[in-house]
């Protein structure tokens, strides 16, 4: 599978090793705004997003959103206005993803990372490394499960959410959409959406627009 990643800093190098785990993928191009024009560096093409389009025309490539914020990658996958099954969902190889989860279009699952039975997870999320999903997750479109962090069984993980590393949510809980939760923290009970909550148990230290 030829594959564009969208994004050419931090983050999408984190995706461009996960790509090359897997040897029947193959990167053919980086895209960013910061660049200007089109050109090749090391057998990559490299320009504007808006290069996207000539790509796609030329070749039946795939895309991956490399960049780590949400609310960004949110609004680059808008202003693409792609079809889902134009971006590549990328697992490394080595995380365990169970076959009976659901992963949906252009999320990236690195590596050490566990999926377990039954877990959903959206479209355009980061399963970071050595997290863990366990069994009947929903994970929202555009979320950030970061590194060592764990969703216990059955908690339901809100849109565009931000889980800090080493965060737990214990089974059965939810955070909603928008929220970010502090490095560290333990959720022990339902989370509203567009908060910020930290600490063990968490507690929420600031709300939208305050």
């Amino acid at each position: 599978m030829l594959i564009v990643i969208i994004g050419d800093s931090g983050h999408a190098k984190v995706i461009a090793d996960c790509i090359h785990s897997n040897p029947e993928h193959e990167i053919i191009a980086k895209l960013d705004d910061k660049y200007n024009v089109v050109f090749e560096d090391e057998g990559l093409i490299k320009g504007p997003i808006e290069h996207l389009h000539t790509l796609l025309q030329q070749t039946q490539c795939k895309v991956i959103v490399g960049i780590g914020s949400n609310r960004i990658r949110q609004k680059i996958v808008e202003r693409l206005n792609l079809s889902a099954d134009t971006f590549a969902t990328i697992i490394h190889q080595h995380a365990i993803v169970s076959p009976l989860a659901t992963l949906a279009s252009g999320t990236v699952i690195m590596p050490g990372a566990v999926v377990n039975v039954d877990a959903i997870i959206g479209r355009h999320c980061i399963i970071n490394t050595n997290s863990v999903i366990e069994h009947d997750c929903i994970v929202g479109d555009f979320a950030h499960i970061s590194p060592n962090s764990t969703l216990t069984g059955g908690v339901c993980f809100g849109k565009g959410s931000h889980l800090g590393a080493t965060a737990t949510v214990i089974p059965m809980q939810k955070v909603g959409d928008w929220s970010i939760i502090g490095a560290g923290s333990v959720i022990i009970s339902e989370i509203n959406s567009n908060v910020t909550a930290v600490g063990i148990p968490a507690k929420v230290i600031k709300r939208e627009g305050l």
